[in-house]
């Protein structure tokens, strides 16, 4: 159970891209395991996870990166996009990045746990198992709600003439 005083807290990084044609893309992943199997709406979200108190939260994100797409997030300068509140209590803090990575080339670290519950078995599965490219709206529909948020700012970052 998590106390006051050391509260659930995220970090990720939103990817992002401008061009291929597509005008603005974020990169974002399925959540893996049983729960979100062919699930779409809802069951995407920016490539995060927790940290400890004594952890920087872009370190975090970094690592997360690196541990849910299997390679480091490209180079380039991180534009701070805030935090928000999740439905679970949880606080989420996010950075994009402008880079361009192939959704082909994951490979996502993974979890174990019992399944199918109450089985003692226990399996497998990928942090997230798959990646794409989206646009906002695209995104939106299939991000967890408590993340959309960081689409809208990240436009009006971009609108603002943000690098």
């Amino acid at each position: 159970m998590t106390s006051r005083k050391n509260p659930r807290r995220s970090a990720g990084l939103l990817l992002f891209r401008t061009g291929a044609g597509q005008g603005l893309e974020v990169f974002i992943g399925h959540m893996g395991g049983p729960f979100w199997t062919g699930r779409e709406e809802a069951a995407w979200s920016v490539p995060k996870g927790e940290y400890e108190p004594d952890e920087e939260p872009g370190a975090a994100a970094r690592r997360e990166f690196e541990e849910e797409f299997g390679h480091p997030p490209p180079e380039g300068a991180w534009v701070a996009l805030g935090e928000a509140r999740q439905p679970s209590g949880k606080t989420v803090t996010v950075w994009a990045l402008e880079g361009d990575i192939d959704p082909a080339g994951a490979v996502p670290g993974t979890f174990t746990m019992e399944w199918p519950r109450g089985s003692g078995e226990r399996r497998e599965f990928p942090e997230m198992d798959r990646f794409a490219w989206c646009t906002p709206e695209a995104a939106a529909e299939r991000l967890v709600k408590g993340q959309r948020v960081f689409l809208d700012r990240l436009r009006e970052h971009l609108a603002q003439g943000g690098d």
